[in-house]
């Protein structure tokens, strides 16, 4: 039963297979529900971000291919944690006089979430195609490394020459993006 296939997955996504569908939510949702709960979140909301994002993938499904480089797992994970990562920064807008208020828009958009995604998609699959030490460069300036460890661990001469290299590889990766034929569709 938890053998089954990315392709089957996603297929069972796409017919609503209720079998499938219990498969990944034994698989993947504890995970979900882990990292919600490290991240300010109870399980409810891990509930919900789950959900959305299942129903996102499927939506997406039924419209249209989806190429899944990782494991379905990693994939749908990582869709999870991008919308709870979305859910935080929504809820950081609210806070008023040290109460938060947890107003959520009654109209969720989903298309917005799918297009979110689908940019996130554009972005990994453009950044796995620059040279490992620009991917590590720029993975490490990403999570807010200092420029100072850049320099040692990178082994550079100066913060300057760190700043140069990583400004260098964030023009690559962006030119990469541009040059996609689906960017001009995602970047409005």
């Amino acid at each position: 039963m938890f053998e089954k296939k990315k392709s089957n997955y996603l297929e069972g996504l796409r017919n609503g297979d209720r079998e499938t569908i219990q498969v990944i939510y034994t698989i993947v949702f504890p995970k979900v529900r882990d990292f919600v709960f490290k991240n300010k979140g109870k399980h409810h909301d891990a509930e919900e971000i789950f959900h959305n994002a299942l129903f996102q993938l499927t939506v997406r499904l039924k419209i249209s291919e989806i190429e899944i480089e990782s494991s379905f797992e990693a994939y749908l994970f990582t869709m999870c944690r991008n919308l709870w990562r979305k859910e935080l920064n929504f809820r950081k807008k609210w806070v008023r006089k040290d109460e938060l208020t947890t107003l959520k828009s009654e109209e969720y958009n989903h298309s917005d979430a799918i297009i979110d995604q689908e940019r996130w998609e554009l972005f990994e699959e453009k950044l796995r195609l620059l040279s490992p030490n620009c991917k590590k460069l720029l993975k490490a300036y990403f999570k807010k490394v200092p420029y100072d460890t850049i320099v040692k661990q990178f082994k550079y001469n100066s913060e300057n020459v760190a700043f140069q290299r990583i400004f260098k590889c964030k023009k690559q990766l962006a030119d990469l993006i541009k040059k996609d034929g689906n960017y001009e569709k995602l970047k409005g």
